[in-house]
């Protein structure tokens, strides 16, 4: 019995909605399962305004975009996390500037952020790990001391709360993955709040996201023909993936009801294992809605990971490590960052370890998984 690392959910509505589009003769963007996508996640989100886009990247770049970043202006954010991060900034002209993770949750360490602001800071980028909530009380009073930009990298983040808030409506703009490797899939997609009621503001994302065109005017019968009005790209989703993503969207409850009770398994079988070869492993969040984006555990050496791996991959489980440091990164280095900087980062990816989960994991799994991990920890 192979057990894979994820398996997107499956709706029995999505090849019915897909054909909807086919038969329609409208597969380019902006069209009738855009509109559903949008009012859907606004409703659960709470916000006003969100755009749907090609991917969570993209997302980010259209953040970086709309705060209007002067080359060489800098953007805060951790070393650990995807490369998307620090490209949206560095394709814009900007210069990322990293700094550290909590220990207990691998989000962006709020009380590191100050030291790092100069007069050139523009921005923080924050990211909520693995569906994690990081400290968005003292993160918007430091933004809001030195006058700064607050978004949101909610890439893994989708439906969980800090305070009862969702992520990704807290700070100026927040940034949504639907990845193939996310808990709602378009197979690659994304999103943005617009956390303004700023009018202008909000136009020109419409504009930057359709190719720097002023189509929405067109389109709304406002102009008689549209032109290019602003620097844009190519940021908006075909009809045939916001089809794919509604059948998920819709099921959002049911996915993520399935995704707890599997990490709450992994979380009661942890719990029941005495162990001084294990540092600290996923926990979650009792007072918040939780995601449960990933579960992962973190070993006090690379050699027991290493061991852990070798015996979950022997017995047909996939499971994989994470994020390598960007300041460790080849592009990293380059920008002048040494492996030293961040102790924690460098020695992090390599002793953490993620464990599938998924919606669709059979109690068979389960079982298979419990007595496979057990057996692994005795033997690392």
């Amino acid at each position: 019995m192979k057990i894979p690392f994820n398996k997107p959910y499956h709706s029995d509505k999505a090849m019915d909605y897909i054909k909807q589009v086919i038969d329609s003769g409208n597969i380019g963007g902006d069209g009738y399962f855009t509109s559903k996508c949008k009012k859907l996640l606004e409703t659960r989100l709470g916000v006003k305004n969100i755009l749907l886009t090609t991917s969570c990247t993209h997302s980010l770049e259209l953040a970086i975009k709309l705060i209007n970043i002067e080359k060489d202006q800098e953007v805060i954010m951790p070393s650990y996390t995807f490369p998307s991060t620090a490209n949206s900034v560095l394709v814009n002209g900007g210069k990322v500037v990293f700094t550290e993770v909590n220990h207990d949750d691998l989000c962006i360490d709020a009380s590191r952020i100050e030291e790092k602001i100069t007069h050139r800071t523009k921005a923080i980028i924050v990211v909520h790990y693995g569906g994690n909530p990081c400290d968005m009380d003292k993160i918007m009073g430091i933004a809001h001391k030195y006058g700064l930009y607050v978004i949101e990298d909610a890439a893994q983040g989708l439906f969980s709360t800090y305070k009862g808030r969702q992520l990704g409506t807290i700070g100026h703009f927040g940034c949504f993955s639907f990845h193939e490797t996310k808990n709602v899939s378009a197979g690659e997609g994304g999103a943005v709040t617009i956390n303004s009621d700023n009018e202008n503001l909000i136009r020109r994302a419409e504009y930057i996201r359709q190719k720097g065109t002023n189509r929405i005017d067109f389109n709304n019968k406002s102009v008689e023909f549209y032109q290019w009005v602003d620097i844009g790209s190519s940021y908006c989703p075909s009809e045939l993936l916001m089809a794919y993503l509604y059948s998920q969207l819709e099921n959002i409850d049911d996915i993520h009801s399935k995704r707890l009770k599997m990490f709450n398994r992994y979380l009661e079988i942890l719990d029941n294992i005495e162990s001084d070869k294990i540092q600290y492993y996923s926990k979650g969040n009792k007072l918040e809605a939780f995601n449960a984006h990933i579960f992962y555990i973190i070993f006090k050496k690379e050699a027991y990971a290493d061991g852990f791996m070798n015996i979950l991959k022997a017995n047909d489980i996939s499971a994989y490590r994470h994020f390598v440091p960007l300041h460790l990164s080849k592009m990293g280095l380059s920008l002048g960052y040494k492996e030293n900087d961040f102790p924690y980062e460098r020695d992090l990816y390599k002793k953490l370890i993620r464990l599938p989960i998924y919606p669709d994991m059979t109690e068979e799994q389960l079982i298979k998984m419990e007595r496979i991990i057990k057996k692994a920890i005795n033997q690392i």
